[in-house]
Formats: structure tokens, C-alpha cells, sequence
């Protein structure tokens, strides 16, 4: 068993390097998914020309048994970071190297590094369209003269990208958000408005100490708990690339699927509707001026909750994999210091996430009931379509 952790490790040493670039980047969440799925299919893809136990993802590879995994592997993953990140060479061929170094030189070697490379580089040319670069184009709400903010709004064009497993990016798009008189918003504006503001007097220290945590937003939530599941499966090395690459390919349509739902419904977020509700036509929603919520508000449209999503598309892979009950894990954030977060159910994490937006004053309760069930969704549809048991 310690042999096969071992061995796994180098699919997690190279989503340890993605991450450190896009943190040091400030990488926004959609543009590292992007990344991360390529290098976690081609990885996965390279390995699994060598075993041959499950189904491929779209390449048609097919190796000698005797082909270092490692080395396939290792190869894979430098020539898809390498692509997308051109200015990391050096960091990256260091990693490359070393990677290399633990295998025995050989044909079995050389073979690793050609289909690895090969991998990533026919995964490339099936998903070119993920390199493009195209400027923003969102448009803000104005009349002709009028001021409004003028910061960017963010993920307009997401919704734009190519799938790597729906149908389109609005195969799971959830209904329209409540009507602004209806029961299911009064109750959760006021709910939002109650705990979720930053002068909150029933927000407990607990609520709000969670609610910074998950000011961490992306991959760096879920690409740990991912290794720590992998570890304590003991999986081997074709094991842990495909758990990646499934999670890496629902988080990313994750993505696609909540900011396409995003822009389509362009719905307000709470800072606005409170400081508005005098314009709702509901006397159950009354206005504060001055309202404002914990943190930071995102600078995308409320409905629905994208960090729910991604979560829950994560939960559902994890359990479609190995079950509901994965032990312990444990995740800590830069935005609460000291604080360890800990699960024993993927249930209770997916939960603690949409709380700790509505505690954050981000979302309201029926948005991120509403990215749950579409994550979950995703999730699902990923594990039972992709890369399946030959």
C-alpha cells in the first residue's frame, strides 16, 4: 500500500504547482478550472492508455504494459501546465525533473515521457478553444449619461466555455429565482438581512468565524479535501489521477453552469435588494439604507450560489467514488487564521458552505438550495458518464 501512495503522488505534486500558480497569478476560479481539468484529464488519459481499466475520456491511446506510469504521468502534466503557463518554465521543468529522477532510466521511461506528452498534447488540440483568451464582454445596466460602479463585473463570458461533460452550459439551469412578493423571498431576504449583515446582533461568533473562512472561494477548497480522500483510500497511482480528473471536470462545468444561470437571470444580491426594497412592492421586505453585508460582495449576479455549486458537484464525485462516509478531512483557509475546518460527512461540508453565505451576507437560502441541486447534478452525471469501468 505504502508503495501505490507513493506512486499517486505525482498526480498530487502537480496539482500542488497549479495551485501555487494561480494563487500567485490571483487566478480567477473558472480560468484556473480550466487548467486544472486539462492537466487532470491528461494525466488521467496517459496513465490509462498503460492499464487500460477504464473508459478514456474522447483520446485513443494505447501503450505497453510495461511503460512507466510515473514518467507518463509526470510528462502529461508538465506539457499542459507548460502550455497554459509558457512563463513558468523554469519552476515547472524542475518539477519535471525531479519527477523523472525516481524513475529507473529505460525504454520503459522513454515510453512515459512520449505518451505523456502525447496525451496532453492531443487533449490540447481537443479542447484549443480553453486557451482563448477573448476580452470580456460584459455590458453594464445604464441609461445614456448615467453613473454607475465601475468595476468589472466578474465571469460574464464562463457560461461561454465549452463543456467537458453537459450537453451546454444550461443543461441544469435551475427556474427563475422567486417573485419579490412571494413567501419563499420574504422569508429569505429577511433571514439574509437578520444574520447576514455586518452589524449582525444574532450572527453568533461561530457563524461568523465560518463565514470568513469560506471567504476562500476555487479550487484551494476542495483540491485538498480531493488529496486527502485519495490518501486515505490508499489509491494507486490510475486511481487518483481519474478522482481528479472527474473532480476537476465537475468543478469546472460547475463553473459554466452557474455563471451562464448567473447572466440569464441577472438577479440583484442582497446589499441591493435591501438598500432597494422599497421598490419590490412587498410591505414584508422593509428598506435599510445602510445595510451591508459581511464581507465583500462578489462582482457577479446573486442567483445561484456559485460556491454551493462547486462544492456540491465536488460532494457528489467524492461519494459516487467512494462512498458518503470518507473519515476525516480537514481543510484551513488564509481568510481565517488558525481555524481548521473538519467533516466527517461530504454532506455536512457541502452544508456548512451555503450556510456560511447566507452567515456571509452573500446569498440568499433559496439561491444556494438552488446551487446545490445543480451541483449535485453535475457531480453526478460526471461519475456516471465519464471514465467509467472497462
Amino acid at each position: 500500500m505504502l508503495a501505490a501512495a507513493a506512486r499517486a503522488d505525482v498526480v498530487m505534486d502537480w496539482n500542488a504547482a497549479a495551485d501555487v500558480i494561480a494563487t500567485d497569478k490571483r487566478l480567477a476560479s473558472p480560468v484556473h478550472g480550466r487548467a486544472l481539468a486539462l492537466l487532470h484529464v491528461a494525466m488521467f488519459e496517459a496513465v490509462n492508455s498503460i492499464d487500460r481499466r477504464y473508459a478514456p475520456y474522447k483520446l485513443n491511446l494505447v501503450a505497453d504494459r510495461i511503460t512507466s506510469r510515473e514518467a507518463a504521468a509526470a510528462s502529461a502534466g508538465h506539457a499542459v501546465l507548460s502550455a497554459f503557463y509558457p512563463d513558468q518554465e523554469a519552476s515547472l521543468d524542475l518539477l519535471l525533473a525531479r519527477g523523472l529522477d525516481a524513475v529507473s532510466e529505460g525504454p520503459a521511461k522513454q515510453r512515459g515521457i512520449i505518451i505523456g506528452r502525447k496525451a496532453a498534447a492531443d487533449l490540447i488540440d481537443l479542447r484549443a478553444a480553453d486557451f482563448e483568451t477573448a476580452a470580456d464582454s460584459y455590458r453594464p445596466f445604464t441609461t445614456p449619461g448615467a453613473y454607475v460602479p465601475t468595476a468589472s463585473a466578474v465571469g460574464h463570458d464562463v457560461g461561454r466555455f465549452m463543456p467537458w461533460v453537459m450537453t451546454s452550459a444550461a443543461q441544469f439551469r435551475p427556474a427563475p429565482p422567486p417573485g419579490l412578493t412571494s413567501e419563499a423571498w420574504t422569508r429569505d431576504v429577511n433571514e439574509i438581512r437578520d444574520i447576514g449583515g455586518l452589524k449582525s446582533t444574532t450572527r453568533t461568533a461561530e457563524q461568523t468565524s465560518t463565514a470568513r473562512f469560506w471567504f476562500l472561494t476555487g479550487a484551494r477548497t476542495y483540491n485538498p479535501i480531493v488529496q486527502q480522500v485519495a490518501s486515505a483510500k490508499h489509491m494507486d497511482l490510475l486511481d487518483c489521477a481519474r478522482l481528479y480528473a472527474l473532480a476537476s471536470m465537475a468543478g469546472m462545468d460547475a463553473y459554466i453552469a452557474v455563471f451562464d444561470a448567473k447572466y440569464a437571470y441577472n438577479f440583484w444580491r442582497p446589499v441591493t435588494a435591501i438598500r432597494n426594497a422599497d421598490l419590490s412592492g412587498n410591505a414584508g421586505t422593509p428598506r435599510d439604507a445602510s445595510w451591508l453585508p459581511l464581507g465583500e460582495t462578489p462582482m457577479h449576479p446573486e442567483y445561484p450560489c456559485a460556491h454551493c455549486i462547486t462544492s456540491a458537484a465536488i460532494a457528489a464525485v467524492l461519494r459516487g467514488t467512494v462512498g458518503e462516509n470518507v473519515g476525516e478531512f480537514t481543510l484551513v483557509s488564509p481568510t481565517a487564521p488558525g481555524m481548521t475546518r473538519r467533516w466527517t460527512r461530504l454532506s455536512d461540508y457541502s452544508n456548512e458552505v451555503s450556510n456560511a453565505r447566507i452567515w456571509a451576507g452573500f446569498h440568499y437560502r433559496f439561491s444556494t438550495e438552488a446551487g446545490k441541486e445543480m451541483g449535485r447534478k453535475i457531480g453526478e452525471l460526471t461519475v456516471s458518464t465519464q471514465l467509467r469501468p472497462r
